[in-house]
């Protein structure tokens, strides 16, 4: 199950996209302290890649996807239990 979120990033003249914080439907906002990979994946719909960005987060490693122009996480299994956001 997907979980959407807003994102604040930059946008790079050469094309990068750079996530910097997320901000849950609550309004909590995470900050992201490092991002340590970027990768381009397929997508189940042809033709549409989205972008995986495995972030440090308060210590932890999450991962932010971007797809069709939405940004998106997917939960975790202690969020699954205690509706925790990141």
């Amino acid at each position: 199950m997907k979980i959407f979120v807003k994102v604040v990033a930059n946008f790079e003249c050469d094309g990068r996209i750079t996530p910097d914080k997320i901000i849950w439907d609550s309004g909590q906002v995470f900050y992201i302290d490092k991002i340590t990979d970027i990768r381009w994946l397929d997508s189940a719909r042809k033709g549409k890649p989205k972008i995986r960005y495995a972030c440090l987060i308060h210590g932890q490693q999450r991962y932010l996807y971007y797809e069709n122009n939405r940004w998106y996480m997917l939960p975790t299994q202690k969020q699954e239990s205690a509706e925790t956001p990141v």
